[in-house]
């Protein structure tokens, strides 16, 4: 079978990066289209998967929107030069909608239900949606659940084990306390009537900042550039090393809802700053007590403070953390699986015949 990936974020890299090595493995030809975002091609090339790109994002969702069709029809140059049998995303417009003027069939793997703008340009022409289980909208009769998040696709034990020598790197003792926050962009679709931001007010920030380093050493991490009485607190590390410093976190604190679903797949306390939420992280929250969801950065302050002077916070994550794996799939074998078998794997799921 010859497949076609396409990424357009960072995040989207680690959610088919194994599926990719697995279908490769099985005779599978398989290439990826990339969209040049952040770390995007960086994390691509750091796992030696070779793409082709479509150029860089736009920061601007204006921008954005008129620049859809030239995707579209660059998007299908691609595929029909490529003629490949499946075409694979997040539910990308442009891919799928390339994809279906090609007369390819194509998947999506979605996750995020406030990315209104994107479902409806997506749903109408794709052949299969994915989704979480903890999904909170009805998509119609092409929707798929399965019982996972997206991270479990990269941070599952079955393909991820955290590599302690990034301390060492990171000029971290062992069992040192340290807290990872998260700074972001707010430039996706489904950004849009996002309030506020982190370094709206930089000396609040720097005050916040300052009142967590009683709990531990801070380190942020930011898509955006740090103001200059913030750089102190900025690491450098190679992108694909992330998740080996999450995974020994104290508390994860930011406005990533992709790197608090990480971390509470890993195990470790998450705070969610943001006025809006996603299935996955209310499935962590309530049924697995491992993070919760605050309208700002000062409510965060007594949920930090009720967590970090517990005695038991690591055992008791570690527990909770235990019961979440035991629940839940290795989504990267419910990825290949999916793909391998297509069409039949969609017509046993879904029940049609």
């Amino acid at each position: 079978m010859r497949i076609l990936f396409n990424v357009a974020h960072p995040a989207h890299v680690h959610l088919f990066r194994n599926s990719i090595a697995l279908l490769r493995s099985k005779g599978h030809e398989v290439r990826i289209v990339s969209v040049e975002r952040e770390v995007t091609n960086h994390l691509l090339e750091a796992y030696g998967l070779q793409y082709e790109t479509l150029g860089k994002t736009h920061r601007d969702l204006l921008v954005k929107s008129f620049d859809t069709m030239r995707r579209d029809l660059k998007m299908a140059k691609i595929i029909r030069r490529l003629r490949p049998d499946l075409a694979v995303s997040t539910g990308i417009p442009y891919s799928v909608q390339a994809a279906r003027l090609c007369g390819t069939p194509s998947i999506a793997f979605s996750d995020t239900e406030i990315a209104t703008l994107v479902l409806q340009a997506m749903v109408p022409f794709v052949s299969a949606i994915c989704t979480p289980s903890c999904f909170e909208l009805d998509l119609g009769p092409k929707q798929i659940k399965y019982n996972g998040y997206h991270e479990l696709a990269y941070l599952h034990p079955n393909h991820f084990t955290p590599d302690p020598s990034i301390l060492h790197h990171c000029g971290i003792e062992e069992g040192e306390p340290f807290i990872l926050a998260r700074v972001s962009s707010a430039d996706s679709s489904h950004d849009l009537g996002v309030k506020g931001s982190f370094l709206d007010d930089s000396t609040l920030a720097s005050d916040f900042l300052s009142w967590l380093e009683q709990y531990g050493r801070v380190i942020v991490t930011s898509e955006l550039p740090l103001p200059k009485q913030l750089r102190s607190y900025q690491l450098e590390i190679p992108p694909h090393r992330i998740f080996d410093l999450l995974s020994f976190a104290t508390l994860y604190v930011g406005e990533g809802a992709t790197m608090a679903s990480e971390a509470g797949v890993l195990g470790v306390p998450w705070i969610y700053v943001s006025d809006s939420s996603r299935g996955y992280l209310r499935d962590q929250e309530e049924n697995y007590g491992l993070g919760r969801t605050v309208p700002d950065w000062k409510s965060a302050r007594g949920t930090i403070a009720e967590w970090l002077n517990r005695q038991d916070t690591e055992s008791s994550w570690r527990a909770k953390r235990e019961k979440l794996l035991s629940e839940k799939i290795d989504v990267t074998a419910f990825i290949t699986e999916f793909i391998e078998d297509w069409p039949r794997s969609f017509a046993e799921l879904s029940g049609v015949s």
